[in-house]
């Protein structure tokens, strides 16, 4: 049993699970074959998987001349995840089964400051917790912030005015259930390996951007959290200390001229904005060839390039993911962000592409969900001591949860 809870079965069972979910349907021969282990192994650990209702036997593979090898896959209701995305004015609510599918979804107001915010999270998230459609893995908490260890769910989020907010504890308290609780860009960035684009790939960065801006690397297949969980957070990173004041209490940090907040102030300096005016006219007017609005996207464009191209050169990434709410507009954004990102990077990484994904906002949720989901599939999922509940959960059976964790 290693510092994880995790035996040398689990990690078989993971290896199979993590095979299957990966390449679709597979047989035991291709699966000893891949993950180096005897038939009698495969066929012992998938016959217990069979039984517990995690896999399920399909149709026979082609015959290349010798007996066809029957294929294996998921059983996609065998288990399911709950993801919320919290954010200061609502929470965005999925419900998603193992391979991935939101089955739910549900977006309501919350006010994050109020009295109690953590109970009425809880509340809303009961009924989703309590339907009983299938087993419950867990549920995923994703925030824009500081997140030390998924299992102990310790924030600290200037956004949300949360400073050692233990909602992990609060949460396990409230609803008996395993809680994992990420940053919600590292938790996009679990999706993606998971289910998404980083699906067949190693080494990817993701990029948000939205009301604040977001950074998160995966390296070898693994979600980089750095020492206390604050790996990738570029969005504080000073770029002028006599800049616009930041919500994190700084001044010039890149997310301060980039975020949404940023762009309303650029508009209002270029002279585009008047009184009230947001960032939906901002978009409006860029639309419809305002040159100066055009301009202010265009200039937090090449600032955000500049800001991820030294910590892009460090990673050398296959790809580059964007993603967040302001991907609405990235047409006025790609041209100058992949100009200046060419312009800073060493020349042998000019090449790499930069991707753009559709996006709602369960698109958050959904990632919070994953950091659930991954657990069984993946033992460098940071699961910590809430991984044996959640592999106990899938594996047919409801045991306490490890209040130590709180």
């Amino acid at each position: 049993m290693d510092d994880q809870g995790i035996g040398s079965g689990d990690l078989t069972r993971m290896a199979v699970l993590a095979l299957i979910g990966q390449r679709g349907p597979t047989s035991r021969a291709v699966i000893a074959r891949d993950l180096d282990l005897s038939p009698a192994t495969v066929s012992q650990v998938t016959r217990r998987l069979i039984e517990r209702g995690v896999l399920e036997p399909l149709d026979f593979e082609p015959s290349i001349g010798g007996r066809p090898g029957q294929l294996l896959g998921l059983v996609a209701t065998a288990g399911h995840a709950v993801g919320v995305k919290v954010a200061v004015d609502h929470l965005a609510i999925v419900d998603v089964r193992l391979d991935g599918q939101v089955v739910t979804s549900r977006t309501e107001p919350f006010d994050v400051m109020a009295p109690e915010a953590v109970g009425r999270l809880a509340a809303s998230l009961r009924p989703f917790v309590d339907d009983g459609h299938s087993p419950l893995l867990g549920v995923g908490v994703g925030v824009p912030g500081i997140v030390n260890r998924p299992d102990l769910g310790m924030v600290d989020a200037a956004v949300l005015g949360w400073v050692n907010m233990p909602i992990g504890r609060q949460l396990r308290a409230e609803l008996d259930t395993p809680i994992l609780v990420e940053n919600d860009v590292k938790a996009l960035a679990i999706a993606e390996r998971l289910y998404g684009r980083g699906r067949n790939r190693r080494n990817f960065v993701v990029i948000t951007i939205g009301r604040g801006v977001g950074f998160a690397s995966v390296s070898d297949g693994v979600v980089r959290r750095g020492a206390s969980g604050g790996g990738g957070e570029i969005a504080h990173v000073v770029l002028s200390p006599s800049g616009p004041m930041c919500a994190c209490g700084s001044r010039g940090c890149l997310e301060a001229f980039v975020g949404a907040d940023g762009l309303v102030t650029a508009g209002r300096v270029a002279g585009v904005l008047r009184g009230n005016e947001g960032l939906g006219r901002l978009a409006e007017l860029a639309e419809g060839g305002d040159g100066k609005a055009q301009e202010v996207f265009a200039r937090a464009a090449q600032r955000l390039a500049r800001a991820v191209a030294t910590t892009m050169a460090a990673l050398d990434p296959e790809v580059v993911l964007v993603a967040g709410e302001g991907t609405t507009s990235w047409h006025h954004w790609d041209g100058p962000f992949r100009a200046t990102l060419a312009r800073y990077l060493p020349a042998s990484m000019r090449g790499v592409p930069v991707e753009v994904d559709s996006w709602d906002d369960t698109s958050w949720a959904r990632g919070a969900a994953a950091i659930v989901l991954a657990t069984p599939f993946d033992r460098n999922a940071f699961a910590g001591r809430q991984r044996p509940h959640v592999l106990a959960r899938l594996h047919g059976s409801r045991d306490g949860i490890d209040e130590e964790a709180g």
